[in-house]
């Protein structure tokens, strides 16, 4: 069964709608443009007491990273050089309040190699950065990720007409992720709806990494099966099933929840642009500049929290231990001393690396995924959607959310 026939639109279009219940705990309802706000709070100071929602103004209770912690303190960054030194200092801003450990606690992603630190993080890195090198990303895209792509379009290509955010985005990188595990494709969004149950992944996965230590397979399950984690003393040991359930979960969120957003909020800046979208089609070698700047321009994760493990004085700001500082990456990737015109979507401006996917030891593990299934997916839409364009008589796309950032619906004619 292809994709395109058992996933079903409705149900992906619940899970992956901002405004809907499944994200409304992120600030999916906020569909105001926050970048004014972030150019003016940056101009007064790099760093300012509270939460960036708070100071942008959203009402609400929204959770993200190093949220809500009511009993510390909180300061947010809107400046690259802030962001940037707290990336390159994690002993002082590290990425979780405490020591984690895989083996005990509840399985989360949080209770994974995100937030981990130092040493134990570098050992859990290296046992599946080589499944995540740039290198790696055909090995990707010829055992899932193409055939995805094409079965999807596949399934609207005769209808003139498609809602690219459900018809496509959204189910991309879901299949990808899943598929590296040998998860069947009808179960691939009841993975993605049980995320917030982390034990109902668990029961789901569990049979998969049973059946890939008695037979492994060329997939990301068998790589942690295999996975030698090196001790301290220097002898090696497998991964325990805890670690790789805690792991799997940490993929199965961050691979399904971002990169169909990035995919989206790139399409919609193209096909807004439609001057850019024809050069881009006559001139393949303009896609990844395309994307890099649409990163750059509107990541869809605007923010990070680091934990701030003693006191120190910080760009003017003292931060007291314990204190939790949010990055606001959305505003540093814009900040008018590192980018001319920072607010312009431009695909010639020299790339410059900006904090779409983080920066510094933990910089996000999936990024070449992520870039291989954009490339991928919005390269077969104009190979094989002659003439797409915007639908006239829909409403526009537009960019909303908080702290998960995508467009609304992308309605597109053909041929």
């Amino acid at each position: 069964m292809s994709p395109a026939t058992a996933l079903n639109r409705d149900r992906v279009r619940e899970l992956f709608d901002l405004r809907g219940a499944y994200l409304a705990q992120t600030g999916g309802d906020y569909d105001d443009d926050p970048y004014p706000v972030w150019h003016r709070l940056r101009a007064q100071a790099e760093i300012h007491p509270g939460t960036v929602h708070e100071l942008t103004g959203y009402p609400g209770q929204a959770l993200f990273s190093g949220l809500p912690h009511p009993d510390r303190e909180h300061f947010s960054a809107f400046g690259f050089a802030a962001c940037d030194a707290a990336y390159r200092n994690p002993e002082v801003f590290a990425s979780a309040p405490d020591v984690v450990d895989p083996n005990h606690g509840r399985v989360g992603a949080l209770n994974s190699m995100i937030s981990m630190g130092g040493a134990q993080h570098r050992r859990y890195r290296a046992l599946v950065q080589p499944s995540f090198v740039p290198t790696k990303a055909q090995w990707w895209i010829r055992n899932w990720i193409d055939q995805a792509v094409h079965e999807l379009i596949d399934g609207f290509i005769d209808d003139g007409r498609a809602e690219l955010n459900v018809d496509f985005c959204a189910a991309i990188p879901v299949l990808t992720i899943t598929g590296s595990f040998g998860v069947p494709v009808d179960q691939a969004l009841e993975i993605r709806a049980a995320l917030g149950k982390p034990d109902t992944v668990v029961d789901m996965i569990r049979p998969l990494v049973a059946a890939r230590r008695e037979s492994p397979r060329d997939d990301l399950l068998s790589v942690l099966v295999q996975a030698e984690l090196p001790g301290e003393d220097g002898s090696t040991q497998r991964l325990t099933d805890a670690e790789i359930y805690s792991f799997t979960v940490l993929l199965l969120t961050a691979g399904s929840g971002t990169t169909w957003k990035q995919m989206g909020i790139t399409l919609t800046a193209l096909l807004q642009r439609p001057e850019i979208l024809r050069a881009v089609a006559a001139d393949r070698a303009l896609l990844r500049p395309a994307i890099e700047e649409a990163l750059r321009w509107q990541p869809t994760d605007p923010m990070f929290s680091r934990y701030v493990t003693r006191d120190i004085d910080f760009h003017g700001v003292h931060l007291p231990a314990g204190s939790v500082l949010h990055l606001c990456v959305g505003a540093a990737n814009r900040d008018p001393a590192r980018w001319d015109n920072p607010d312009s979507y431009d695909i010639t401006r020299r790339v410059r690396p900006s904090f779409a996917f983080g920066s510094g030891a933990h910089t996000c593990l999936g990024m070449h995924v992520a870039r291989a299934e954009m490339v991928t997916g919005i390269g077969a839409l104009l190979d094989r959607l002659p003439n797409l364009r915007l639908d006239p008589s829909a409403e526009p796309p537009r960019v909303i959310g908080m702290y998960e950032r995508g467009a609304t619906e992308i309605p597109v004619l053909f041929g």
